[in-house]
């Protein structure tokens, strides 16, 4: 199970997922980290296998400024382009075929309207310093574009922009963003 997640994976950085396809991902810090991520999530906690995942994953983890807890659940086919500054809440659920720029969080909420951590659907574009917060959810097909502030529900096939957050319907708004 775990290898077709990676497969997955590396079919999104490097559009293949044979041995020259990995080495050329495996330049990529992002998916050196997803790789340990993937590995230690899948392992029995505290054995040798795990704890020597959980080393990688830890160094990276704090060499890259990507704070993605183990508990967060993310879907196959998941992409960062870029390193640095992405925080993703420990209750976060993320869907297949997403796309995380630099600079985004997906936050938890303690009160209001929406406690609680995001729920991310399919095929999810969220740009450069987007902040996601609250126990909200975001349908599949959305483009979520840079600097947005999104604190509530968002349909699927939609453009999510602005802060306050606008949301625009529109048909496969991710079709040139996620290639699958």
């Amino acid at each position: 199970m775990i290898s077709k997640i990676i497969k997955s994976d590396l079919k999104r950085y490097s559009s293949g997922v044979g041995l020259k396809e990995f080495i050329k991902a495996w330049r990529s810090p992002c998916f050196r980290f997803l790789f340990f991520f993937r590995k230690v999530t899948s392992s029995r906690k505290y054995t040798i296998v795990w704890f020597f995942y959980f080393l990688f994953y830890r160094k990276l983890f704090i060499k890259y400024g990507l704070q993605i807890p183990t508990s967060v659940k993310i879907g196959k086919g998941f992409l960062l382009p870029h390193f640095g500054g992405i925080v993703i809440n420990s209750k976060t659920v993320i869907g297949e075929n997403c796309s995380v720029l630099q600079n985004v969080t997906f936050g938890n909420t303690k009160s209001g309207k929406t406690p609680g951590s995001p729920k991310i659907g399919n095929r999810v574009y969220v740009g450069p310093g987007a902040l996601i917060v609250g126990g909200i959810e975001i349908g599949d097909d959305v483009l979520i574009v840079g600097n947005s502030f999104v604190n509530m529900d968002v349909p699927s096939n939609s453009v999510v922009i602005g802060n306050p957050a606008k949301i625009i319907s529109k048909n496969n708004p991710t079709e040139k963003y996620i290639k699958l």
